[in-house]
């Protein structure tokens, strides 16, 4: 029987409770790294957002606020929100630890404007975050809520193009599996007998996921729609490591070695509020 979206959204949240602790001890994080004063922040986001110094910045679905404080090392006063408990004490903890300036909030993203207050010069979100949302429309219009007029949101995510493709670990070539357009229930994951996308493989208790694809129109739609005047929406052929057939080039950013620059990989938008 089909759950309600409560129930999707609650399952997620068990498992970014669980696998919070164990991204924080992966390999891939590196935050020994960040603790020696190496950055998790991307050329492109950095390029792209600007000098962020003396300015107030909140970043939406932080997880465990590695890329919140990157941003506060750059100069930014950082608000962090993530819908897992455990994702936010992991963050809470690494700030107190680093001595960084920072603030971290437990909340779902709809909930938000009954958890905090106050309007940011910038609003923030980047990589794997609308997939776990079911309404891009509300999530735009509580996003644009937050930033101040003249202020600036922005967000770069992976390309649900990218993600139309079997991603099978023996997978050869781009075969496509999945839907670019999916007006129904979520498509469910599991992943509880095997946890290796952070790190090595670890047993789950809360392995099963469910995921919304949303086209990038409906993305730029709901964002216009929500008051917030575009400045670019940029693609790029570079993205998560999710096909056997990859090569690293910048960070955990790879690149197909298949097809290379013919499929786009992540996306960025930059838009302000007028004000």
């Amino acid at each position: 029987m089909e759950r309600s979206v409560n129930e999707y959204i609650e399952a997620n949240r068990k498992h970014w409770n669980e696998v919070a602790p164990i991204h924080t001890g992966a390999i891939s994080y590196d935050v020994p790294g960040f603790k020696e004063g190496k950055s998790s922040l991307n050329s492109v986001e950095l390029d792209e957002l600007g000098d962020v110094q003396g300015k107030t910045l909140l970043h939406l679905q932080c997880q465990f606020g590695l890329d919140t404080l990157c941003w506060a090392r750059e100069g930014a006063v950082v608000t962090g929100v993530d819908f897992s408990e455990s994702a936010i004490d992991q963050a809470r903890e690494l700030a107190e630890e680093c001595g960084i300036a920072s603030r971290f909030l437990v909340s779902d993203v709809y909930d938000l404007p009954d958890n905090l207050d106050g309007q940011f010069d910038i609003v923030f979100t980047s990589y794997g975050v609308l997939w776990w949302l079911p309404d891009v429309t509300r999530w735009a219009q509580i996003a644009s809520s937050f930033v101040r007029p003249g202020g600036t949101f922005y967000i770069a995510e992976f390309h649900p193009f990218a993600h139309i493709f079997d991603d099978a670990p023996d997978v050869d070539d781009l075969h496509v599996k999945y839907p670019y357009f999916n007006p129904g229930p979520p498509l469910r994951f599991d992943l509880e007998h095997a946890y290796a996308y952070a790190g090595p493989a670890v047993k789950l208790q809360n392995g099963e996921t469910y995921r919304w694809q949303h086209p990038v129109g409906e993305v730029l739609t709901a964002l216009v729609d929500a008051g917030l005047r575009i400045e670019f929406l940029h693609e790029y052929p570079f993205g998560l490591n999710f096909l056997p057939f990859m090569e690293r080039v910048e960070g955990w950013m790879f690149r197909l070695t298949k097809h290379d620059g013919s499929v786009p990989l992540v996306y960025s938008i930059r838009a302000t509020k007028p004000t």
